[in-house]
C-alpha cells in the first residue's frame, strides 16, 4: 500500500516567505498547499485534508490567524505552527490559548521550521518517518525498501544510498564529486565508480518505469520524474 506524504497547509501573505517555505517544505518530501489568506479555509481543509497547519498570526486580508486555528480545530486536531512577528511572552501565550501547538518569530532559520514541522508530525503520529515519493517511486529509509509502481526494486546497499541522497536533492543536480564524498567518504577518488553504481541503479530503475534519474554532462546527476 503506498504511504501518502505528510500534508502541510501553509497561510502566509508575504509572497517571498510563501515562495521559501513551500519549496523547503516540498524539498523534504511534504506535500504542500500554500494560501496568501485564509478566506476559505474551512474549504480548503476540507478538500486537501491536512496533517499541520503553518498560520501567519497577522494576515491583512480575512481573518487572522488565531481565529484561522479555532475554525480548523471545529472541524480537526490537527497540529498548528503559528509564525509572527510578535515575539513577547503575552503574544505566545495568546498564541496558545487560541490551539497554537508551537510558535516562531519571524525571521527565522528554515532548518529550525522544518525540524518543527517533523516534532509536530511525530507527536500527532502523522509522520512516515524517512518515506519519500517521487513520482511513481517509493523510497522507505527506515525499512530499507524500494518501490515503483507497486513493484518492489531490489537495490544494492550502495544503490539505495545514492537513490536516496538524490531523492533528498530532488530537482537538483550533484555532482560526481559530492556523490563520492556523501556515499564513500571519498576525496579525489576515481569518479568511474559513482558512474557504474549509477548505471546499475538506472537499468534497475527504467525497468519498471521512465528514466527519473538524468545525466547532467558535465555537471552530474539530476532525480527528475
Amino acid at each position: 500500500m503506498r504511504q501518502r506524504r505528510p500534508r502541510v497547509l501553509f497561510v502566509e501573505d508575504e509572497q517571498s516567505i510563501r515562495l521559501a517555505v513551500q519549496a523547503s517544505l516540498e524539498s523534504e518530501g511534504y506535500h504542500v498547499r500554500a494560501e496568501a489568506d485564509g478566506s476559505t479555509i474551512e474549504t480548503v481543509a476540507a478538500q486537501f485534508r491536512p496533517d499541520v497547519a503553518i498560520l501567519d498570526v497577522r494576515l491583512p486580508v480575512g481573518p487572522d490567524g488565531y481565529t484561522l486555528a479555532r475554525r480548523l480545530r471545529s472541524q480537526s486536531q490537527l497540529p498548528v505552527l503559528f509564525l509572527s512577528a510578535a515575539d513577547s511572552v503575552d503574544d505566545r501565550l495568546a498564541g496558545f490559548q487560541a490551539g497554537g501547538d508551537d510558535y516562531m518569530v519571524k525571521p527565522f532559520a528554515m532548518a529550525e521550521l522544518l525540524a518543527r514541522v517533523d516534532a509536530l508530525l511525530r507527536r500527532a503520529g502523522n509522520l512516515s518517518a524517512g518515506v519519500m515519493e517521487i513520482g511513481d517511486v517509493l523510497i522507505d529509509e527506515k525499512a530499507c525498501t524500494v518501490v515503483r509502481g507497486g513493484t518492489p526494486i531490489e537495490l544494492t546497499h550502495i544503490e539505495r544510498q545514492l537513490l536516496t541522497l538524490l531523492a533528498r536533492h530532488r530537482g537538483q543536480v550533484m555532482s560526481k564529486e559530492q556523490l563520492l564524498r556523501q556515499v564513500w567518504g571519498f576525496d579525489g577518488h576515481d569518479t568511474n565508480l559513482v558512474e557504474v553504481h549509477m548505471s546499475s541503479l538506472r537499468r534497475k530503475l527504467e525497468a519498471h518505469g521512465p528514466r527519473i534519474v538524468h545525466t547532467m554532462r558535465g555537471m552530474g546527476y539530476l532525480l527528475r520524474p
